[in-house]
């Protein structure tokens, strides 16, 4: 890779704004508005690519007022859009605030990547510093905004990553290797070069183009990390189409009917498991003897264990549980969902949020405490993973599953307070992507759709429209061994996420002292003449 000669004009050139502000802050909206096509409904994956380019082109040279002005445009139009959900029922407060606090933390951490492309060029405006570092340090912050943004505050939402976008797409192999975190930072990095390589004019020079096209052959031809098969598991699961609503009308034991219904076709049918998605169970079966003795039956109807979900009180604590049910009654150990949703189905320093939405925040009356337990539940022998609804969103949750043994995942969820919307869509492209991550199959089931079984490979195995009731019967493939994903995906979030913090600010140390290095030194005589 040949030099580009190291000139005071050059370094100034690279790391000046690409754009005029006035034009900047509209493509910013433009490149929000093209990232939400990348994601279901339309689930047009390129489309990724075109808006990371668009939003680092807006970002180039920026100070920091402008690149918090250019983020906060970027993040108002995808998260807006993106999130639009959660209007459905409670109206437009809670979109709007989650929406605008995304937005601002969005652009707060536009200014690491405006500062890497003021920083880096200084230090390093040769070939290798403009072709390969900068887009690397660049990408490595994208992917630290959406860290960040997925666990602060109150557990984040990891919503909108890159690396889900691809689900559809021919770069989703690669999160079996290192995660979907690692999955945005290739993503990412490929744009990135993609933008210096046109600023820089090495599309003229084939050797300047093989740092990406490295890159480009690692999304494209890197097969999927080859799990083990490990047998199947025949799996009954049921769509119960219940009223299961936080503001459904409905009678005592609605939900719960409405499952029993469902499951009738599958009496007499042979399985290893009936599953039931979150909340297929209105009553705390530990709790309550008719509803206990309504799953027993259930059970020696079926002779196969039941994977139920259900509010369950220990105390004066309330959880969101996966409870394994037997003709004997509950077995097993019990999970309780970790992620409870903040503003959902908890709400976290009531006393200070209660004066700005009183009715909002008074309609959530019950407070679940989060789980500890492993996300894992024996049954008959064989490890099924567990997640409860948003869990999914959550990487720790999954491979810790996968880590204790889970040879298949079940995902139970309820999407009935997102009827109408693409929530169960966006959720159910984490359970593909997870699928592909962990080389596993996942039974992704909720109370209204949409519902699949997944391959290892995220091909779709069977599958439930979204708004009705139905039951699926399925041999579901067992996988052993652990992805690279699984193993290494906390360390490539740490090193890339947190040890591209430490490179800007290495960088912005280099750059500060060769800007005094070079107000210091005399200018020789003649020069510039």
């Amino acid at each position: 890779m040949s030099a580009v000669p190291v000139t005071p004009a050059n370094r100034a050139d690279a790391a000046a704004p690409l754009l005029r502000l006035a034009y900047a802050a509209p493509l910013a909206v433009v490149a929000g508005l093209l990232l939400v096509t990348a994601y279901p409904a339309l689930a047009w994956w390129p489309m990724a690519v075109p808006a990371v380019v668009l939003t680092l082109v807006t970002l180039i040279g920026r100070r920091f007022w402008s690149a918090v002005l250019v983020g906060s445009l970027f993040g108002a139009a995808f998260f807006s859009v993106n999130l639009l959900f959660t209007a459905r029922y409670l109206g437009p407060v809670p979109w709007l605030a989650l929406s605008v606090l995304e937005s601002l933390l969005t652009a707060v951490l536009a200014v690491p990547i405006a500062l890497a492309y003021r920083w880096m060029p200084r230090i390093a405006p040769g070939a290798l510093g403009r072709l390969v570092l900068l887009p690397a340090l660049v990408a490595g912050l994208w992917t630290l905004r959406e860290q960040i943004v997925g666990s602060w505050p109150y557990g984040g939402f990891p919503w909108g990553r890159i690396g889900v976008s691809q689900v559809n797409g021919p770069f989703a192999e690669v999160a079996s290797w290192v995660g979907m975190s690692g999955l945005s930072f290739l993503v990412v990095l490929l744009c990135a070069m993609g933008v210096e390589l046109v600023r820089a004019g090495g599309l003229r020079r084939i050797v300047r183009v093989v740092p990406a096209a490295v890159v480009l052959v690692i999304l494209v031809a890197l097969p999927a990390f080859p799990t083990t098969a490990a047998g199947s598991m025949r799996v009954g699961a049921v769509q119960g189409n219940g009223p299961a609503g936080y503001f459904d009308q409905r009678a005592r034991g609605a939900v719960l009917d409405a499952q029993l219904a469902a499951s009738a076709p599958l009496l007499g049918q042979d399985m290893d498991v009936l599953l039931w998605p979150e909340g297929g169970v209105d009553s705390d079966p530990t709790a309550n003897a008719s509803t206990a003795a309504v799953l027993q039956q259930l059970a020696r109807r079926v002779d196969a264990p039941l994977l139920i979900s259900a509010v369950t009180e220990r105390g004066s604590q309330l959880f969101n549980s996966s409870l394994l049910w037997t003709a004997e009654g509950q077995v097993g150990a019990t999970y309780d969902k970790r992620n409870p949703v903040p503003f959902g189905e908890y709400v976290p320093d009531r006393a200070f949020w209660e004066p700005f939405a009183p009715d909002l925040i008074g309609l959530i009356g019950r407070e679940y405490t989060p789980g500890t337990a492993a996300p894992l539940i024996d049954v008959n022998g064989i490890g099924v993973g567990l997640a409860i609804c948003f869990d999914v969103i959550y990487d720790d949750v999954v491979w810790d599953g996968a880590a204790e043994g889970a040879q298949v995942y079940m995902f139970q969820t309820n999407n009935a307070d997102f009827r109408g919307t693409d929530e169960n869509l966006q959720q159910l492209a984490f359970a593909r992507m997870r699928a592909i991550e962990t080389g596993r199959s996942v039974v992704n089931l909720s109370t209204v759709g949409t519902s699949q079984v997944i391959a290892p490979d995220g091909s779709t195995l069977d599958d439930l429209p979204i708004d009705t009731a139905g039951h699926m019967l399925t041999d579901v493939p067992l996988r052993s061994g652990l992805t690279p994903a699984v193993i290494i995906g906390p360390a490539v979030k740490i090193i890339l996420g947190w040890g591209s913090l430490a490179g800007l600010v290495a960088a912005g140390v280099l750059a500060f002292v060769r800007a005094r290095g070079t107000r210091k030194t005399p200018t020789p005589e003649g020069a510039g003449v």
